[in-house]
């Protein structure tokens, strides 16, 4: 085979990859939506199910008119084609607003959540993500961020937090100071969720690697793939074990969580650590989730389904996981990597929901809140026959 038939085989290899990949993390937009929809209550769940459509939607709309370009540029990789990376970047921007739309469910007004997912997939988010994949100056000082713990979880999570503080918690969420547990709707589909999510993220970390030509490439993918889903496993069973220690019970809500928790971990550099560094990661990942989860409550910052401590808190942990593996990073660069990401989505986001709150407002009405998003914001009930509401 000529060098040129060669180069064009490697490219069309690569170029299926991304795009296979890109495919898989676009499924993960149905891994959010189960796990929301089975988290929050049963009369709010047609509104999550349509946010969750809808953001994606935007998002990619957003991302192709504005955010790509702000955050690569022209593109032009001689390796695969442009318009697979494209698609495989835009599914990781709704990835990021998707992480906003748990933390802010039950009581946040659809359109104000609308025009917040625009501006973060337009600007905010891609902003950021300039200055590390986009080799800008946390490129430049050595940031090492291989699938997006901060690019993509964290900064999701600072997002969702604005909001939140800004939202305040649900109603009757709180009693005398303490907070009260209100029990999802449905487990079998926050478990399929939570499964749909570790599937597609074998696409969201393998397929970071942008590219599967030749041997080298296809033996990091192959670990990526072996690390993940490792750093998975050893998040639920460390998520179990702090459960059974806590409350003598298998609580499947941080089960679950510690899933994501150990995949999250990993997403920062899913390539140098061997797997039983991912199994001793994501176990730890699974122990800290809980932790957050039962902190974040004490504190009063109402997350239904646990996405600050996910993505947020365990983000962190995965960026500053990276040096013990990776001898191209240090402390210090990860954590100017963490702080700029944080601090630039955290106050952006936050002045964007403030300027909603004054205008349009964020949070619906006593009234809407009580009767739930499916009958205020949807006019669908999800279980009709259920909760009849609507029957006459």
């Amino acid at each position: 085979m000529d060098s040129t038939s060669l180069a064009s085989t490697e490219y069309a290899l690569n170029t299926l990859y991304i795009l296979l990949s890109g495919a898989f993390v676009m499924w993960m937009a149905a891994g959010f939506a189960m796990l929301e929809a089975g988290l929050v209550r049963s009369k709010n769940t047609t509104e999550i199910l349509t946010k969750n459509i809808v953001l994606f939607a935007l998002a990619c709309i957003a991302y192709l008119i504005v955010g790509y370009n702000l955050m690569y540029g022209a593109g032009g990789s001689d390796s695969f084609a442009d318009d697979a990376d494209f698609f495989f970047q835009s599914v990781f921007v709704a990835t990021a607003m998707s992480i906003v739309s748990g933390a802010v469910a039950e009581r946040m007004k659809l359109l104000a959540f609308f025009i917040f997912a625009v501006v973060l997939s337009a600007v905010i988010y891609p902003y950021q993500g300039s200055w590390s994949w986009g080799g800008g100056f946390l490129a430049e000082a050595g940031f090492v961020d291989f699938a997006g713990s901060g690019i993509v979880h964290m900064a999701g999570a600072a997002a969702a937090l604005a909001g939140v503080l800004l939202l305040g918690p649900r109603l009757g969420k709180y009693k005398n100071g303490k907070p009260t547990a209100i029990p999802g709707a449905n487990m079998p589909l926050a478990a399929l969720g939570t499964l749909i999510l570790w599937f597609g993220w074998f696409g969201f970390n393998g397929g970071s690697q942008l590219a599967i030509h030749d041997i080298d490439n296809a033996n990091a993918v192959a670990r990526v793939f072996v690390n993940t889903n490792t750093a998975a496993a050893a998040g639920a069973v460390g998520a179990l074990l702090m459960t059974v220690f806590i409350w003598r019970k298998a609580d499947l809500t941080m089960i679950v969580n510690g899933v994501l928790a150990g995949l999250v971990a990993i997403t920062a550099q899913p390539l140098t650590p061997d797997p039983i560094h991912a199994a001793v990661f994501g176990f730890i990942a699974g122990l800290l989730v809980v932790i957050s989860i039962i902190t974040l409550d004490r504190l009063r910052i109402d997350d239904p389904v646990g996405a600050l401590s996910v993505h947020g808190v365990v983000g962190l942990y995965g960026l500053m996981l990276v040096p013990f593996t990776d001898s191209n990073a240090t402390w210090s660069t990860q954590l100017l990597g963490a702080g700029s990401i944080f601090g630039w989505t955290f106050i952006t986001s936050l002045a964007i929901w403030y300027l909603l709150k004054v205008t349009i407002g964020i949070r619906v009405s006593e009234e809407q809140e009580y009767l739930g998003g499916d009958i205020s914001e949807c006019g669908i009930e999800a279980y009709p026959e259920f909760t009849g509401s609507t029957k006459r």
